[in-house]
């Protein structure tokens, strides 16, 4: 009797880290700060009330401060955060390429974060488009947390 070959899955494993604004701008950072504060696993207060702060007082305030402050460590290359993250990515992919696991068995490494771009729904998006049947999350946090790997969860929901 002939065996019928098993179908190979192919397989991504996204990386993901909590975040940054796309660019050292009050605008870009009251994006990123618009997406983070609001998720209810980063602030626990009631909806409501929480958003008449956040669009009442944060979002008017901090947003031009806090890009001061990013510009100070901002690289060529974008944030600290983003680089270090990409490079994360890049060294796994070439690590697991040379053990033989990239290509040949269908392995793929991206990177993502939880808020700002390249975001979770975006990333499983092109994974599913280009035909990634399974998909191991990664979060790069050191321990678990509801605001950070719990909101991972969420994101994946």
């Amino acid at each position: 009797m002939m065996q019928t070959p098993t179908p190979v899955v192919r397989t991504a494993i996204l990386l993901v880290n909590l975040g940054t604004p796309e660019a050292p701008t009050a605008a870009a950072v009251r994006r990123y700060l618009a997406e983070f504060l609001w998720d209810p696993r980063v602030v626990e207060l009631p909806r409501l009330p929480w958003w008449l702060i956040l669009h009442g007082i944060i979002l008017n305030t901090r947003p031009a401060k806090s890009a001061a402050k990013y510009a100070q460590i901002w690289t060529d290359e974008g944030s600290p955060l983003l680089v270090h993250t990409k490079k994360q990515a890049i060294l796994l992919r070439g690590l697991l390429g040379a053990r033989g696991y990239i290509g040949a068995r269908n392995l793929e490494v991206r990177w993502v974060m939880r808020y700002g771009q390249p975001s979770i729904g975006s990333a499983l998006d092109q994974l599913v488009a280009e035909g990634y049947g399974r998909v191991l999350v990664v979060p790069l946090y050191p321990q678990y947390a509801r605001s950070t790997t719990a909101s991972v969860e969420d994101a994946l929901a």
